[in-house]
């Protein structure tokens, strides 16, 4: 196991104002993309806005930083960033005014960080609340304490929702795709609204704001994607078969799905629709497939059947240097919350999670190419790659059981509570 002594990321560093030298780098890396994808930004209630505000963002795509940036250009932000991607570059996104975040954590120094950024600094605070790329291109869960977050701050609140980033380069597929891009930035509370409305009014705003659809506003556009590999790795996402109920068998290739079990095949066509090529087809919209399989989950949850087990390889990141493979341990994932286990160079290692420590879930596909996918658990000064090494494509069940079990433990518990 890793020395004890192993040097943490300092998480308690104030967040500085971007360098003014870092300013033409950050335009410079952020155009070409833009100018490649043609982004046009519709600025609603914005004008004469001035620093400092929340600037709370839709994640689709890593372009989604690109386009933020020429959101606010010629203003300076300071970025709510995950760990992983300040590896290797620490001192550059420190200095372009990246706040560091360990994600689905109660983080108080975070809320400490956003202050700072907006009332020292004086920049706009750009946050990512979804906390991860959009699976099927539309709107993550949200968490309720973002309209109190929002309240404290005494700041108008600025919604800037993405369109054409997920459908350019999908989570589950990361090839670039010609796609131009567009983006709505709404100012949905003002100033003086800000310090009258409250943290529910607050929340119920932004949650109206984030609404978003890809694959809708992909079909309303008529936006043609004729990639030939458009459908490889939606299997990752789309992981039961709508028509056998099978889980984990589903298979893609080009622009086909296939259930390896019933043998049943789904083509995507270049608007993004699903159509089986025998018999019924029981989802054409992707997110509709996707929501059945949450419904499937919450079900096996309301039966008390839902069980997860396997071997895992696990890897930590307890700063910017990068990964440490700790070794292979145990996973489950119950009723109870997440239990992670094992020995490390004969040292016991034990992380328990239960099911109102998270939300959601962070989940990766083929993270870094390593041909596994992957989820992180987090403690305030650590992060835990999980790479299940037996059973494929189960992140994505891994996730919604998360979000389910959190929804019905907060009912319980608020039940108890009345």
């Amino acid at each position: 196991m890793r020395d004890s002594t192993e040097i943490r990321f300092d998480m308690t560093a104030k967040p500085k104002k971007q360098k003014w030298y870092l300013k033409p780098v950050a335009w410079l890396i952020a155009y070409p993309t833009i100018w490649k994808h043609h982004l046009k930004i519709n600025k609603v209630n914005m004008k004469g806005l001035k620093n400092p505000y929340i600037l709370l963002c839709t994640h689709h795509a890593f372009v989604d930083f690109s386009v933020t940036t020429a959101a606010i250009f010629p203003k300076s932000a300071n970025y709510v960033v995950a760990i992983d991607g300040f590896i290797g570059r620490e001192w550059l996104l420190r200095n372009v005014g990246s706040i560091c975040k360990r994600k689905f954590t109660n983080d108080t120094l975070l809320v400490k960080h956003i202050h700072h950024s907006l009332h020292v600094n004086k920049h706009v605070c750009a946050i990512y609340p979804e906390a991860r790329y959009t699976l099927v291109g539309t709107t993550a869960i949200i968490p309720d304490s973002l309209g109190k977050l929002c309240k404290m701050m005494k700041v108008p609140v600025v919604v800037l929702n993405m369109h054409g980033d997920y459908l350019s380069q999908p989570v589950w597929n990361l090839t670039q795709r010609k796609v131009n891009l567009t983006a709505d930035m709404t100012q949905i509370v003002n100033q003086e609204e800000i310090l009258s409305l409250s943290s529910k009014e607050i929340n119920n705003r932004i949650k109206n704001a984030f609404v978003y659809d890809e694959y809708k506003y992909q079909l309303q556009n008529n936006i043609k994607i004729d990639y030939k590999e458009r459908a490889k790795g939606l299997h990752k996402v789309l992981y039961i078969c709508p028509s056998c109920k099978t889980e984990y068998m589903m298979s893609s290739n080009h622009n086909i799905l296939k259930c390896e079990h019933c043998h049943k095949e789904y083509q995507m066509d270049e608007l993004g629709r699903i159509q089986a090529t025998e018999g019924i087809t029981e989802f054409s919209h992707i997110p509709d497939w996707y929501e059945f399989e949450r419904e499937t989950v919450k079900k096996q949850i309301e039966n008390n059947e839902y069980y997860f087990e396997d071997d895992v390889y696990v890897d930590s990141l307890p700063n910017s240097k990068g990964y440490i493979r700790l070794g292979q341990a145990k996973l489950i994932h119950d009723m109870d919350g997440f239990h992670l286990f094992g020995n490390f160079d004969g040292e016991e290692f034990k992380l328990d999670k239960d099911p109102l420590s998270l939300y959601s879930l962070h989940i990766e596909y083929d993270y870094l190419g390593k041909g596994l996918d992957c989820i992180d658990l987090s403690t305030l000064n650590d992060t835990y790659y999980i790479y299940p090494i037996h059973k494929q494509n189960v992140v994505t069940k891994l996730h919604f059981a998360t979000e389910e079990l959190y929804k019905m433990k907060l009912k319980e518990k608020r039940e108890l509570i009345k």
